[in-house]
């Protein structure tokens, strides 16, 4: 019952007269009032839910919109209350409840909402609201105030809310073809011409705010569309498709009349009132005896243990998920309709829109979960043109690397989320589908460009091709999901997409590498066992290196005539321009190898001229000598180099239990998939069979289980595909099962690459285990019995038994001789310290230390030096803490030296900084040396003076110079070393650092004079002199610099920047301190005028 507050305020609204609404003097205080009630109402939505029950939507607000256009007020108000009054229950309550109380709530609301949709399927009502907007939309940005924009910003989300509003299958119940509510809500729409407004807003350049209301509002317009259906509205069948449909209905009949011929065999001639028993010889019952059959034969293939029993409750959160997608044939003049919509759409508006929405997605403009709109919108239109006389220019906006990058970001967040927010799995599994859709929907278009006649579409669509082939997040995307999919968070449509997606990537694949047989990709940057393998060609050592550099050189030095027609950079090529510049760089170095010095340098000069950022290739202004300098460097560098892969390597990581898995549980519901979805699943299963000769991986009884029910299924004409390659492997098992005698057991497992093997080449062949003669066990023995009072026992016996053991094989001899009682007694004492308790003398010896070194600048440092008893740093630290020695953790920290007065922040403060970067870069060389591999490498800074230092300007320089890389995309916190740089780079630069460390800490001695001046003439003159003294130590380190170029201690090119990036520290000192005379000699000046005036 309405509440009397709500319902009188409800009665000062007015009142309808037949078809005349007749306004109250109050409408307006009234209309105020009602969404003042809503914005207290409490949470099961009490206000809401009365005023949906007394029609005051349908009723009052409706009438007054339409008959009182014109008083502004009151239609502001109304809209304003209108579109909280629809707004989704889902936004109401925040999700579907649990409690069933608050879902009653819930779903009164949603029945509440439906009705309120029924009410606006009325043209009279559109045709207001776009009259509105249209006059709206008329005015300039200078005269639209700010109430316009908001009144234009309500009814863009009031068509929202009314088109979010979910159909109820109960009271709609139309066959296709059929008007829904949806439908004449559409058709309203379309005769109202807001459709037309809609495009409006979509394409205008001043109009672009609107653009996530505008692309919401689209995508809820074709919500449970399909663009096939679209694309043939209104058109005649060709016969290609005439044909489709005759062979799926000829199928459908043969399948039925299969099913008819399977019922009449089990069916007896006439009917046996007494069916008779029989004894199944072989199947036992509860008992010892044979199982008693009650029934006629026609039922005993039907016959099963479970027969009787009771279903076993799944638990929800084991339940399978269920598929939410609902698809039907709307009316046919709202699809034709549609259709045009989408063809004006394509043709003027859905590249700028979508720049938008990307640009806003990008920039967070935008809410939660907007880019699930984007990412619809690329499904639902490039498949429309992909249907529709396919254009690539009318969708250019999402043909490209970025939008794949995109998509493949979002599916990943999506996993993660799905992951972590357990509660809400669901609609982050919904999400993702909807991100594998549009991936999907990017390959297929894709494709279609490949077979496009235009050469130049055929071109894009292998730069394209040979982008997200390259790159290894695009290539194992497919592989991760199938792995990591899981049936009760992702429903069988997920999988069969996901299935459908991976045979047309793999197909790609293969067409792309047709005639090559190898694809070159992007390497995968992870660390491998070395294992030894025999190579072709034997890599230069650096003597041979030195001793052609020494050829090329001379020839340099002496020849003048260099090659003019070197071009390093093809704007054609399909090739990335950043692995241009590394071609380039292993282009020059090959010159070299090859003792062509002259093309080395056109190469390098042409590379420089193409790549003048970053110094790849030296500076503009660069030095002859600088130039041989650094073709040496390329001759010395080891380049990051390709990885060749075989399509069939590709493949092998497929073979795995975790991605058959899921291709069997789609085979499950093989008589409800498409042609076409079993055909990609038998495809995979051949490929991992028959290309990779692994027909064992399917030896599982699951999958022969499946096979003999696809055997079996009367209808099985029309699965030959399936029935073909069903035979084939079970050929091959019974094959198999001659040479294998335990192949019926491994039916029982799944099984890897590695299990196959041995199935295949035999078990434990590599690694049987060693057999003990009566000596080797006599003489285990006799050590056990002479050491057994060592501290570790088969450490010690190891190394004194004639015949090489392991130490896993020598203590499950001892255990199996009973020598020891079990294996806990033989375990190997792990590394570090046991010693827990603290005795009396180390408490007294640990107060010592502290009362000897409490004044030191390191208290904690000098008591781990010099404790008797080692223990870990927080223990020691614990146990400062509970003496009481110290009150507080922090007084144990390291001090750090105070800085001297007068000392320049800019110089003195590198020198520990410029130590820690040398440290870091010799680490990163050896460990690159070590790995083999090269990886960025963060610099992380563990002390407060680091810490300063990379906020240091001058510092910052500094690593520039040298190589290392800034954080970037706002996703990276500290500074790396770059992955390019060689380990000679990068002993190079740390060698080099000495020279700016030595700087530094010169400088900073520099700096300690005294003056008997006043106190701030003192520090400005130490400043000055300071920086006068440094300038002529920089200089004079520039000239060694110099002289030790031909002796080769420090490269040039790497020095020279970091002395300049010392003298600019050092001018700003300068001008800081010019800067602070003048103050000083101003102030002296007004000193001595205010005194001449006294």
């Amino acid at each position: 019952m309405m509440n009397c507050e709500l319902l009188a305020t409800c009665s000062a609204l007015g009142y309808l007269e037949g078809d005349i609404y007749h306004k109250e003097p109050d409408c307006l205080e009234s209309v105020k009032d009602l969404i003042r009630y809503l914005r207290h109402e409490d949470d099961t939505r009490d206000i809401r839910q009365q005023l949906g029950a007394g029609q005051i939507l349908q009723n009052d607000l409706l009438p007054i919109i339409t008959q009182h256009t014109q008083d502004k007020p009151l239609f502001d108000a109304c809209i304003r209350l209108m579109v909280n009054l629809t707004q989704p229950a889902l936004l109401c309550f925040g999700k579907v409840p649990d409690d069933p109380a608050f879902r009653h709530h819930f779903l009164q609301v949603t029945s509440y909402l439906q009705a309120y949709k029924e009410a606006f399927a009325d043209e009279k009502i559109f045709t207001v609201l776009s009259e509105t907007l249209y006059n709206l939309l008329q005015l300039d940005w200078e005269q639209r105030a700010e109430e316009d924009n908001l009144l234009i910003e309500r009814i863009l989300l009031l068509v929202r809310n009314v088109l979010h509003v979910p159909a109820d299958p109960y009271e709609e119940k139309n066959v296709d073809d059929d008007a829904s509510i949806h439908d004449k809500l559409l058709w309203a729409i379309h005769m109202s011409g807001l459709d037309d407004l809609l495009k409006f807003l979509a394409c205008a350049q001043s109009e672009q705010q609107w653009s996530f209301h505008i692309l919401e509002i689209i995508s809820l317009m074709f919500r449970d569309q399909t663009s096939e259906l679209l694309v043939n509205a209104g058109q005649m069948r060709s016969a290609q498709e005439k044909q489709k449909d005759m062979q799926e209905l000829e199928l459908l009949r043969q399948k039925e009349l299969a099913e008819k011929r399977s019922r009449t065999l089990l069916r007896g001639a006439r009917h046996s009132r007494f069916r008779g028993s029989y004894v199944i010889q072989g199947l036992k019952a509860i008992g010892e005896k044979d199982v008693i059959f009650h029934q006629g034969l026609h039922n005993f293939k039907n016959y099963s243990h479970d027969v009787g029993k009771p279903t076993r409750r799944v638990p929800k959160r084991k339940q399978m998920a269920q598929d939410s997608e609902n698809q039907r044939r709307s009316a046919l003049n709202v699809r034709l309709f549609l259709r045009e919509f989408c063809i004006d759409f394509l043709e003027n508006c859905y590249n700028r829109l979508m720049y938008l929405v990307k640009e806003g997605l990008i920039r967070e403009r935008a809410q939660q979960h907007d880019e699930t709109y984007y990412l619809w919108a690329i499904t639902f239109f490039m498949a429309f043109n992909r249907h529709q006389n396919f254009r690539p220019d009318v969708v250019s906006e999402t043909i490209s690397n970025r939008t794949f990058h995109f998509i493949e970001k979002n599916i990943t967040n999506y996993y993660e989320m799905m992951l972590t927010d357990r509660k809400d799995a669901t609609s982050w599994s919904r999400r993702m589908h909807l991100a594998l859709k549009a991936y999907q929907e990017l390959l297929l278009t894709v494709n279609e460009m490949d077979r496009s006649k235009d050469v130049n579409i055929q071109h894009s669509s292998n730069v394209i091709k040979s982008n997200i082939f390259y790159l290894m997040e695009f290539r194992e995307i497919f592989l991760t999901l199938l792995r990591k999919y899981d049936e009760r968070m992702q429903p069988r449509s997920f999988l069969r997409d996901l299935v459908e997606s991976t045979h047309l990537f793999l197909k790609m694949l293969e067409r792309f590498c047709k005639g090559r047989n190898s694809l070159v990709v992007q390497k995968k940057r992870v660390k491998r066992r070395k294992h030894s393998q025999k190579t072709l060609q034997t890599e230069p050592t650096p003597e041979d290196l030195e001793q052609t550099w020494q050829i090329v050189s001379q020839e340099l030095r002496v020849s003048e005539s260099l090659t003019q027609s070197a071009v390093p950079f093809d704007a054609t090529s399909e090739t990335p321009v950043d692995e241009q510049r590394t071609e380039a760089l292993g282009r020059i170095q090959d010159c070299i190898m090859s003792c062509a010095g002259p093309e080395a340098l056109s190469l390098l000069r042409a590379a420089r001229a193409v790549w003048p950022e970053g110094d790849t290739f030296g500076s503009v202004e660069v030095e002859p000598e600088e130039e041989l300098e650094l073709l040496k460097q390329i001759l010395f560098t080891k380049l990051p180099s390709k990885l060749t892969v075989h399509i069939l390597l590709y493949l092998i990581l497929f073979a795995n239990p975790s991605v058959v898995r899921p291709y069997i549980i789609l085979l499950r519901s093989y008589s409800q998939n498409s042609v076409h979805t079993n055909h990609c699943i038998t495809r995979m299963l051949h490929r991992l069979a028959v290309d990779l000769k692994m027909e064992a991986l399917l030896y599982q009884l699951s999958i022969f289980s499946m096979f003999n029910k696809i055997l079996e299924d009367p209808a099985v004409a029309v699965y030959q595909e399936l029935v073909t390659f069903a035979k084939y492997v079970l050929n091959r098992f019974f094959v198999f099962a001659t040479k294998n005698n335990k192949a019926f057991v491994e039916l029982l497992f799944w099984k890897n690459v590695g299990a196959v093997r041995e199935m295949t080449e035999g078990y434990n062949k590599d690694g049987a285990q060693k057999l003990w003669t009566p000596e080797e066990e006599e003489q285990l023995q006799r050590l056990y019995e002479e050491y057994k009072d060592s501290g570790d026992i088969v450490e010690t016996i190891l190394p004194l038994l004639s015949i090489s053991h392991t130490r896993r094989e020598v203590v499950s001899h001892m255990v199996s001789m009973g020598l020891v009682d079990s294996v806990k007694d033989l375990k190997k004492e792990r590394k570090g310290t046991r010693i827990v308790l603290w005795t009396e003398e180390q408490e007294d010896e640990l107060q010592v230390l502290f009362e000897e070194f409490r004044d030191s600048d390191d208290v904690l440092g000098n008591i781990l030096k010099r404790i008797t008893a080692k223990r870990s740093r927080a223990r020691i630290v614990d146990k400062i803490l509970s003496m009481g020695l110290v009150s507080d953790r922090r007084d144990l920290y390291k001090k750090r030296k105070p800085s001297a007065p007068g000392r320049s922040s800019g110089m003195v403060r590198l020198s520990g900084p410029v130590l820690w970067l040398q440290n870091s870069l010799n680490r990163t060389a050896d460990d690159r040396e070590e790995d083999g591999v090269s990886h960025p490498v963060a610099l992380v800074p563990l002390t407060e003076e680091n810490e300063d230092a990379m906020e240091n300007k001058a510092f910052q320089k500094l690593l520039r110079a040298v190589g290392i890389r800034a954080p970037t995309d706002g996703q990276e916190s500290f500074w790396r070393i770059s992955s390019s740089l060689s380990v000679h780079q990068l002993r190079s630069v740390a060698a080099s650092l000495d020279m700016v460390e030595e700087t530094a800490a010169e400088g900073d001695s520099e700096g300690n004079q005294e003056n008997s001046l006043t106190v701030e003439m003192e520090d400005n003159d130490n400043q000055e002199m300071r920086a006068q003294a440094l300038r002529a130590l920089l200089l004079s380190r520039q000239r060694k610099c110099a002289s030790s170029k031909s002796k080769g201690k420090y490269p040039t090119y790497l020095v020279m920047p970091m002395l300049i990036i010392l003298l600019e520290a050092n001018d700003r000192i300068e001008e800081k301190i010019s800067k602070k005379r003048r103050r000083v000699l101003d102030d002296d000046d007004d000193d001595d005028q205010r005194g001449n005036e006294q």
